[in-house]
C-alpha cells in the first residue's frame, strides 16, 4: 500500500544538501591531484630534478607529463565528486565529467600525434613536441578545467530575508 509514488520527468532535480561534503574524499583527491602535479612536472622540467638526458622533448617526457595530467584529472574527480555528497548529480555535473574526459583525449592525441602518425615528424625521426602539439595539450587543459567548473556543486541556500 505504501509504495513508492514516481516522479514526473519533467521534475526537477533535487540537488538539496543532504549532508556534509566527504572530507576524506576531498583529502585523498587533493592528494592524488599533488602527486599527479609532481608527476606532471617531472615529465615537463627534468632539468629541476637532474634528470634531463636530451635537448628535447621526446616520446617518454611527453608519455610522463600525460600520465602527471591524468593523475591530476583523476583527483580533481575524486574531490569534486566527495562535495555531491548526499545529492543527486546534477546534469551540468555529468557534462562536466564528460568535458574532463574529453579534454584529457585532446591533451593525448595533440601530445602524441607523432607517435600516431598525424604530427609532422615522420616514423624514423623521433617525435617533437612542437609549438601545434602545445596549443593542442593547451586546449584539451582549457576543456579539463571547464569540466571542473561545472563539477562545483552549486548549493541553493534559501535567504532568510522577510521571515
Amino acid at each position: 500500500m505504501n509504495e513508492p509514488q514516481e516522479k514526473p520527468s519533467s521534475a526537477p532535480v533535487d540537488t538539496a544538501p543532504r549532508a556534509a561534503p566527504s572530507r576524506l574524499r576531498v583529502r585523498v583527491g587533493l592528494i592524488v591531484t599533488l602527486f599527479g602535479l609532481f608527476v606532471f612536472i617531472l615529465g615537463t622540467k627534468t632539468e629541476w630534478f637532474g634528470l634531463n638526458r636530451s635537448s628535447g622533448v621526446g616520446f617518454v617526457k611527453i608519455s610522463v607529463f600525460l600520465v602527471g595530467l591524468a593523475i591530476i584529472c583523476l583527483g580533481g574527480y575524486i574531490s569534486l565528486w566527495g562535495l555531491w555528497k548526499g545529492m543527486d548529480r546534477s546534469i551540468p555535473a555529468d557534462i562536466g565529467l564528460r568535458l574532463v574526459a574529453t579534454g584529457y583525449v585532446i591533451a593525448v592525441f595533440s601530445g602524441l600525434a607523432d607517435v600516431f602518425g598525424m604530427g609532422s615528424q615522420t616514423a624514423p625521426l623521433p617525435p617533437y613536441f612542437g609549438p601545434v602539439q602545445a596549443l593542442g595539450v593547451l586546449i584539451g587543459e582549457i576543456v579539463i578545467a571547464l569540466g571542473f567548473l561545472l563539477l562545483i556543486p552549486i548549493r541553493y541556500v534559501p535567504s532568510k530575508i522577510g521571515h
